[in-house]
C-alpha cells in the first residue's frame, strides 16, 4: 500500500503478502527511523506545536512559554520545551558528561533520545551474517481487520491549511504504537507525534424505547505529523472558479447528479398527489408547505375577523334598542 495524492489510500499487490513480509520490505525502504526535529520543516514543526494539547499549553503559559498560531515552540537544536527540560535537568545532575571531560550538547542529546524512542517503539538494529538489518520487535499481526478513516484536518478560519499533519479515525482500541507501527509497516509513512483524543456518542432517547448510541459519532481522532508532506485535494469552496466548475461538471459526468435531482422530485410529486389526480393531499393540517401556511394564515384571519364584524353587530344592536330596552 502506498499513501496515494487523491487523499486515499491505494492498494497495491503486495498487500497480499503476510504482515511480515510487508513490513520487512517497508522497513528496507526507510534509511531511518529516528526522529531528527532539527530537520523538520518550519511547516511541521508549527504543526507540532499547535497540536500540543491543550493542558500542556496552559502550563507552558503559566511558565510564560507562549507563541503565535504559525509559530513553533522549538529550540534553534530542535527541542520542545518538555525535551529541553528534560535537558537541562539531566545536565544538572551531570548525566550528560562524557568520558573527555565535556557535556552533550542539545543536538547530540536529542539524537541520542530520538534512537532510544526508535527502540522503545517496537524498531531495534540487528546484525545477522555480518550485515545490518531493521528488525521489528513484538506480535506480528497477518492481514490486520483496522480501518483507518482519513480526514481532513481541522484548520482554523484564516489559517493555511497544514500539509504536515493528517488526521485519522480508528478504533478505540488501538494505541499510539499500533497507529505509528501500521503506518510505517503498511504504508510506508513516517510519523513525528500523534495526538489522540476519543469522542463519545450522544445519548438517543426515545419514548418507550432503550437509551441508545450512534456507531459511527465513537471513535478516536489520531492527530498524525507527518516527515513528508501531504496535500489534501483542495476543497471545493476553495477552488478557484474555473477548476469548481470542471470539477462540477466532471461528476454531473460521472455520477449524473441532474437526472438524481429530477427523480427525487418526481417521486415527490407521485406521493403527495391525491388519488384522483385533481388535488394534492397533505398528511396534517399544519403541514410544512408554503402554499399550506398561507391557507392555513387566510383561514384564521378570515375567523378573527368574522368574530370582530358578530360583536360589532351586537354593539349596533344593543345601541339600537335604546336605554330604556337595555334596562
Amino acid at each position: 500500500m502506498s499513501l496515494s495524492s487523491h487523499g486515499c489510500f491505494q492498494v497495491l499487490d503486495s498487500v497480499s503478502q503476510p504482515a511480515s513480509a510487508t513490513t520487512s520490505t517497508s522497513l528496507s525502504m526507510l534509511p531511518t527511523l529516528r526522529r531528527l526535529y532539527a530537520t523538520l520543516p518550519d511547516a511541521a514543526a508549527a504543526a507540532r506545536t499547535a497540536s500540543t494539547p491543550q493542558a500542556v499549553r496552559l502550563r507552558r503559559a503559566k511558565q510564560g512559554i507562549e507563541v503565535e498560531p504559525l509559530e513553533s515552540d522549538a529550540t534553534p537544536e530542535g527541542l520542545t520545551p518538555s525535551e529541553f527540560a528534560r535537558y537541562q535537568r539531566a545536565l544538572a545532575k551531570g548525566e550528560l558528561l562524557q568520558n573527555d571531560g565535556t557535556n552533550l550538547t542539545e543536538a547530540e542529546w536529542l539524537e541520542r533520545l530520538d534512537s532510544r524512542r526508535s527502540r522503545l517503539r517496537g524498531v531495534r538494529d540487528v546484525t545477522k551474517a555480518g550485515e545490518a538489518e531493521t528488525e521489528v520487535v513484538g506480535q506480528k499481526i497477518y492481514l490486520p481487520n483496522i480501518i483507518f478513516k482519513m480526514v481532513r484536518n481541522h484548520t482554523p478560519p484564516g489559517q493555511p491549511y497544514n500539509p504536515y499533519e493528517a488526521t485519522f479515525r480508528v478504533p478505540q482500541s488501538v494505541t499510539k504504537t499500533d497507529i505509528r507501527s501500521y503506518l510505517l509497516a503498511v504504508y510506508g509513512v513516517q510519523t513525528t507525534y500523534i495526538r489522540t483524543d476519543n469522542y463519545q456518542s450522544p445519548l438517543l432517547k426515545m419514548q418507550g424505547q432503550p437509551v441508545t448510541t450512534m456507531a459511527d459519532r465513537t471513535y478516536k481522532r489520531a492527530v498524525v505529523g507527518l516527515v513528508e508532506p501531504f496535500y489534501y485535494p483542495l476543497a471545493e469552496e476553495d477552488m478557484p472558479r474555473q477548476q469548481r466548475e470542471e470539477r462540477r461538471k466532471s461528476f454531473q459526468n460521472l455520477l449524473g447528479l441532474e437526472r438524481i435531482q429530477r427523480d427525487r422530485q418526481m417521486y415527490m410529486l407521485r406521493v403527495t398527489r391525491s388519488v384522483d389526480g385533481k388535488g394534492w393531499k397533505w398528511r396534517t393540517g399544519a403541514t410544512a408547505s408554503r402554499g399550506n401556511i398561507l391557507r392555513l394564515i387566510a383561514e384564521r384571519r378570515a375567523e378573527r375577523e368574522q368574530a370582530v364584524e358578530n360583536v360589532k353587530a351586537r354593539i349596533r344592536e344593543e345601541r339600537a334598542k335604546g336605554p330604556a330596552d337595555a334596562l
